[in-house]
């Protein structure tokens, strides 16, 4: 797989806290932010996936004998 550099920019405290989180797991702020853009990918492509199967299945179902009537009907005098 080929990596990329990215360049963001983020807030200084944010950098320091990130650092320390990083430092307690072993890791660098790098992996971090790589493995939370992975974890935010696959994320978005599981609900793209589920919602285009429930489209799906909805454009598939069969009437279940649903509501017939209008409401002015109900109310017709």
């Amino acid at each position: 797989m080929t990596r990329t550099n990215l360049t963001i920019q983020i807030d200084d405290s944010v950098v320091r806290r990130a650092r320390i989180v990083a430092a307690k797991r072993g890791t660098s702020v790098s992996a971090l932010v790589a493995l939370e853009l992975d974890r935010l990918v696959e994320q978005d492509e599981r609900y793209e996936v589920a919602a285009r199967r429930a489209t799906d299945l909805l454009a598939r179902a069969t009437d279940r004998g649903g509501r017939t009537w209008q409401r002015d009907e109900l109310h017709a005098r």
